[in-house]
This record gives structure tokens, sequence and C-alpha cells, in this order.
């Protein structure tokens, strides 16, 4: 006769600098696209919990934006607020690193992370790239004269046979629960209006070069999501006049594609045709005002 475990429930926030690896890991250990992922910083704007539940063990990873620094405006303090608050209330932190690139803006993360006070395990990724495996224990022995880590995975957020190591680390910080945080069948604490913007947000950020992704944003209104379709309409805003031309491209040619890689995407989520029509809007400098952040979700 089998002896059922003890079930646990717990927050674990994912901390790092921006494109680290932290929503792809999101993801993967979810088994949804939870988090967007771009090659572009600034990609992850929220924060976002994606759930992932093994029989007596539910974890929601909580991603966060990367800390920003360089020029200031108030998207970006937003962003770096957002960061900072994600470290409350969680009961581990996993601080994540690309191996053998401890960066500036490493000290910044592990700085708000210390102040945390949280456990905090250090995971290395990205080790597929390293040029020698050899080099791999030189920098777990550099990375623990910066801080006394609870625990060192080294991995790649791309490869699902290394999650169990990872879980195995995790779960002694996971403390008991008489319930779940969330429904079993959960795998991300987010409405379907927002992962709608989300999604055509990665895609505008993928078609579109330089800076313009960094000053745009989108709303979902009038969302219907019912089991036979999901219909949206969904504002893009730009912060400049230029930018509206670029975003809509030659004949519409931008706004058709962007549009057509969300709907195809959001159809095979959510396993249902989706109808979503696409508006370029301006709202002068929105990235630059508290009332507009808020207006826009942030």
């Amino acid at each position: 006769m089998n002896e059922e475990r003890e079930k646990r429930a717990g927050l674990v926030v994912l901390a790092g600098r921006p494109n680290v690896g932290k929503s792809t890991l999101l993801n993967a250990l979810v088994g949804e696209k939870v988090s967007i992922v771009t090659p572009k910083p600034q990609t992850t704007r929220h924060r976002i919990v994606g759930v992932l539940t093994r029989g007596h063990l539910q974890i929601g990873f909580v991603d966060t934006p990367g800390l920003h620094g360089g020029r200031s405006n108030a998207l970006n303090r937003r962003i770096n607020e957002t960061t900072r608050a994600s470290l409350d209330g969680v009961d581990l932190a996993l601080m994540l690193v690309e191996a053998d690139r401890w960066q500036p803006d490493d000290d910044a993360v592990l700085e708000a992370v210390r102040r945390s006070r949280l456990p905090v395990g250090l995971v290395i990724n990205k080790i597929d790239r390293l040029a020698r495996a050899e080099l791999l224990l030189p920098f777990i022995e550099a990375c623990s004269k910066r801080h006394a880590f609870d625990f060192f995975v080294p991995m790649s957020a791309r490869r699902e046979k290394q999650f169990d190591p990872l879980l195995k680390e995790i779960e002694p910080y996971v403390p008991p629960a008489d319930e779940f945080l969330f429904p079993e069948d959960e795998f991300t604490d987010r409405s379907v209006k927002f992962l709608i913007e989300e999604a055509v947000r990665e895609k505008f950020m993928l078609l579109l070069r330089d800076e313009l992704p960094y000053s745009l944003s989108v709303t979902a209104d009038n969302v219907e999501a019912g089991p036979e379709r999901i219909v949206a309409h969904a504002t893009v805003w730009v912060a400049r006049d230029s930018h509206k031309a670029i975003v809509i491209g030659r004949g519409g040619a931008t706004l058709k594609e962007a549009g057509q890689r969300a709907r195809l995407e959001l159809a095979a989520r959510f396993d249902t045709p989706c109808e979503l029509r696409l508006h370029v809007k301006l709202r002068r400098n929105w990235n630059e005002s508290d009332s507009a952040l808020r207006e826009l979700g942030y």
C-alpha cells in the first residue's frame, strides 16, 4: 500500500537580468506558453505566474521583468518596481545567470535578491553554449564567492530532461499545504485577455526593428472567449506619430502579418478558432506618463 505524500504548494520567483532565459524556463517548466519570448530586452513587462502541478507538488513560478538600467523613463521605472515587488510573498528565489558570463547587471539582480532575505538557488543556464565543459566548475566556484547560494543547478532551459534535478532542489523550500494555490488544471494566473495582448505584442517585437518595440503596447477590448471561438479587438498603442506608419507597414502589410501570426498561435493554444482585429492608435509619449501606464495596464 502506497503512502500518500504530503501536499506542498508555494511560489518561486525567477530573477535575472533581461534575456537570461527566465521566460523560456518558465514556459518549459509549465509546458505551456505563458510568457512571450523574443531576443530583445524588455520583452517581459509584467509579473506572470506559471503553474506546475505534479502529484503532491504545486509550484507557482513567478516570471519577472529583468532589472533595467540605462535611460530611465516611466515605463522602465514601473518595470523595475514590478521586479522588486515580485520578491515579496514568495518562498524561494531562483536567480538565473548565463554559464561563464557574469555581467554587471547580474550584480544588480543579486543585490535585489540579497535584500529580500529569501533562500536563493543559482540556476546556471545555457550550459550547452560553454566553449568547454571544464569551464563550468570554476564558474560555480566564482559564483559561490559572490553569495552563499543555497544550491546550484547547471542546466539548459530548452532541455526538459534537466528539470527533475531542479525540481528536486526546489521541493524542500515549498511549504506543506492543505490545499493547492491554483486549480490543478490551471497553467497561469493570467486571463485570456492578457494572453491575447501579449501574443500580439510579441509578434510586433519580432517583426519591428531598433527602438520601436519598446514604445509599443497592446490592449485587448471586447474579448469573447467561448468553447467554439475567440473574438477580440485589440489596439496597438504607439508613442509617436512617425511610429504609426511603421507599425501598419506598407499597404497594411506589417499589421496584417502580426495579426495573422498572433491569430494562428492563439487558435493553436486554445484549440479553437480565433478572430482578431487590430487597430493602431497614438498615445503620445505613453511610456513617459504614469497615468497613461495605469490606463494601459501597467
